[in-house]
């Protein structure tokens, strides 16, 4: 009895066995069955859609016929280059063209950067590089670089600095233009500096502005010094050359000195002072000196350089011609906050400039 229960449950077994895969070869034909039914359907139904006839004119479907519906003219679409859309004006001097917008939900100010006009043979074959600084606060620059070479280098970039609405018409936008060779060296082309006050009334604005160098740079009353200011922040050393000055009022004929004071907030720290240079209204100095000065303290500190002509008379102080004071934002502004703001960013590397003297206060 017990033989014939075991031989019962195989075959129980076995039918069923048998009967999943049956059901599983039945699911198998189904799915291959829809699959095929599916394409053969997709087939009937791209083949009722008319080809679109090789023409140049714009087509609509009406009733499973194509109907031309016009042309296009092609060159109502087309771009027409930079440099007729925004030709410069008359004349020689080298200008960069620029577009200035305040966005005041996002308190954003956005600097469009187009192309340059009438760049010196000289810098042709360089590439050209343009540094931008919101003067005073804004201590790090904003970097572009042409899309070419050439007379007229185009830009097409846009830089955006944050800044709050209340400080916009107080700023400077500072755009510095470089040119840089190949082995890397680099040099000034010239400069923009851009007062925001009264000028965002028509934002996108096309604006065109001369650069300024050191040859079209006219002297001030007193005179101009030409100064230049490197730091290395590894030795901690701030290095100063005093090099030439041009357009002197001197009242003797006994020379020229230039005194550099080192000050850190109201305390001078050092005093140094050039070899006196005799009988020129634009005397060649050539005298470098250094400072040491810790980075901490850069922020802080300031140079004041006085051009005195000695007194036979000890007991009286020298007369002054003139004086220059650059620094941070705590002593300076415009060209004399940006020349020291310069040194500041590219350390060990010379930044050279000309300022104009002030009246001693």
């Amino acid at each position: 009895c017990s033989d014939q229960v075991s031989l019962l449950a195989v075959g129980l077994s076995v039918g069923v066995l048998l009967l999943l895969l049956l059901l599983l070869l039945g699911l198998m034909v189904y799915y291959l069955w829809r699959k095929k039914k599916s394409q053969s359907q997709y087939r009937e139904l791209l083949s009722t859609v008319p080809s679109v006839p090789a023409c140049s004119a714009p087509v609509i479907l009406v009733s499973q016929c194509w109907y031309p519906v016009g042309t296009v003219l092609a060159g109502l679409y087309s771009v027409p280059p930079l440099n007729e859309v925004v030709a410069p004006p008359p004349g020689m001097a080298t200008r960069l063209c620029f577009s200035v917008e305040y966005r005041h939900s996002s308190e954003q100010f956005m600097v469009s950067l187009l192309r340059l006009g009438n760049l010196p043979p000289r810098f042709h074959g360089n590439v050209t590089l343009v540094e931008l600084r919101l003067l005073p606060d804004d201590r790090r620059p904003r970097q572009a670089k042409a899309r070419g070479t050439g007379p007229d280098p185009e830009f097409n970039d846009c830089l955006i600095f944050q800044v709050s609405g209340v400080c916009v018409p107080q700023s400077t936008l500072s755009v510095c233009v470089l040119s840089v060779e190949q082995d890397g060296k680099r040099h000034a082309v010239g400069r923009v500096l851009f007062p925001l006050e009264g000028e965002l009334g028509q934002a996108g604005r096309v604006l065109w502005r001369d650069l300024e160098t050191e040859d079209d740079t006219q002297c001030s009353e007193l005179g101009d010094v030409q100064i230049s200011l490197s730091y290395s922040p590894n030795l901690q050393r701030l290095s100063v050359a005093v090099l030439r000055a041009r357009g002197l009022q001197l009242l003797t004929d006994t020379g020229v000195c230039v005194q550099v004071s080192l000050q850190i907030h109201t305390q001078v720290v050092k005093i140094k002072r050039s070899c006196v240079v005799k009988g020129e209204t634009d005397p060649h100095f050539d005298h470098r000196m250094t400072f040491k000065l810790r980075s901490q303290h850069l922020d802080e500190a300031c140079l004041r350089f006085e051009l005195q002509q000695p007194n036979d008379i000890r007991s009286e102080p020298p007369p002054l011609l003139g004086v220059l004071v650059l620094g941070p934002f705590m002593y300076a502004r415009g060209p004399q906050l940006q020349h020291w703001m310069d040194m500041v960013n590219t350390p060990q590397e010379p930044v050279k400039l000309w300022h104009g003297l002030c009246r001693a206060t």
